[in-house]
C-alpha cells in the first residue's frame, strides 16, 4: 500500500472544513489537485472516505473513523516540523487565538504592542467570541475561555485563576448608598453577566466567611467590557475580572470598590488547544499573557 502522508494531511484538512474550496484555500492549492489527491488516497486504501455531493460533502463511516485516527497524527507531525525549525529561529508565523470581547477589549491593548515587539515573525489573528468551539472544525491554535469547559478532545489548561470584584461609580453609590454586607446587594442595581434567569446568586468570601446573596437588576449582558462601560455611567454595581494592569484601568475609568473586604469566587481562565505539544508561538504567546493577568497583591 503506497500512501504518502502529505495525502492524509489533505484529507484530514478536506474533513474538517466539509468543503474541497475552503480546504484548497487554505492549503493554497487548486481545489481540482486536492479532489484528485484525495481521490488516490481513497483508491490507495481501498475505500471509500468521502460522500461527495453538489453541495456538501459528507464523511462515510470509513472516513470518519480513518479521520480520527489521522488528524492526531497529522497534528504531531506539523507540530514535529515546527519544533526543528523553532531550534534554529524565534516563534513565527500566524497565530490564530479566539478569546472572549471582554478579555480583548480590556487587556490586549495592554500587552499587545509589547509582545509583538518581542516576537516581530508572530502574525496574529483574534476572533472574539464566546462560542462554543467545535473540536474538530477548529481552526484556531489557541482558544482562551472564562470557566470549566465541557469535555472534548480539546486539551484545557488552566492559565491563571482571576480576582473577581465588586465596582461601582461614586455617582451611583451617591444616590443609592453604599452596600455594607453582602446581604445589601440584594437592594441594589447589580449589572449581571447574561444568564438564561433574571434572578442570579453572586458567592462572596472573605477570608473564612462565604455568603451567597441573591441579585437582580435590569441590565444584563454577555460582555464585561460594556457592563464596565454601563459601572462608569453611574448605572449600577459590576463585577469585574481583576489584574494588575486591569486595576490600574479601573481606577482611571473612576469606579471605586465595593465591600472591599469581600470577593466574588475567583474566575479561571482556560486554554483550549489542539495538542498537548504546543508550537513555540503558542507556548510564546501564553508565557507572555500568564504573568500579566495574574492579581500582583
Amino acid at each position: 500500500m503506497d500512501i504518502q502522508l502529505n495525502d492524509i494531511a489533505l484529507f484530514v484538512e478536506v474533513a474538517k472544513r466539509k468543503n474541497f474550496s475552503h480546504a484548497a484555500e487554505a492549503l493554497n492549492i487548486p481545489s481540482a489537485t486536492l479532489s484528485r489527491r484525495v481521490t488516490e488516497l481513497e483508491r490507495s486504501v481501498g475505500m471509500k472516505l468521502l460522500n461527495r455531493t453538489t453541495r456538501r460533502i459528507d464523511l462515510t463511516e470509513a472516513g470518519a473513523i480513518y479521520f480520527e485516527r489521522c488528524r492526531h497524527i497529522v497534528e504531531e507531525a506539523r507540530i514535529a516540523h515546527d519544533q526543528l525549525q523553532d531550534m534554529a529561529a524565534q516563534p513565527k508565523g500566524r497565530l490564530r487565538i479566539s478569546l472572549p470581547p471582554s478579555l480583548a477589549s480590556l487587556f490586549l491593548p495592554l500587552i499587545i504592542r509589547d509582545f509583538i515587539a518581542q516576537y516581530p515573525d508572530i502574525e496574529c489573528d483574534f476572533d472574539l467570541s464566546v462560542r462554543t468551539i467545535d473540536p474538530i472544525s477548529n481552526p484556531y491554535d489557541l482558544v482562551l475561555r472564562f470557566g470549566q469547559q465541557p469535555d472534548s478532545s480539546l486539551i484545557s489548561r488552566q492559565v491563571v485563576l482571576m480576582a473577581h470584584q465588586l465596582y461601582a461609580a461614586p455617582s451611583y453609590l451617591a444616590r443609592h448608598g453604599e452596600p455594607r454586607t453582602p446581604a445589601d446587594l440584594s437592594h441594589h442595581e447589580c449589572l449581571r453577566p447574561l444568564v438564561s434567569d433574571v434572578y442570579q446568586f453572586w458567592m462572596l468570601h472573605s477570608g473564612e466567611r462565604a455568603e451567597r446573596v441573591q441579585v437582580i437588576g435590569r441590565l444584563a449582558s454577555n460582555n464585561m467590557g460594556m457592563l464596565g462601560r454601563l459601572a462608569v455611567r453611574g448605572m449600577g454595581i459590576v463585577p469585574l475580572l481583576v489584574y494588575d494592569a486591569m486595576e490600574r484601568a479601573i481606577e482611571r475609568t473612576g469606579l471605586v470598590r465595593v465591600l472591599p473586604d469581600w470577593n466574588l469566587t475567583p474566575v479561571p481562565l482556560f486554554a483550549l488547544l489542539p495538542s498537548r505539544t504546543l508550537p513555540a508561538k503558542t507556548r510564546a504567546f501564553l508565557d507572555f499573557i500568564k504573568p500579566r493577568l495574574k492579581d500582583q497583591h
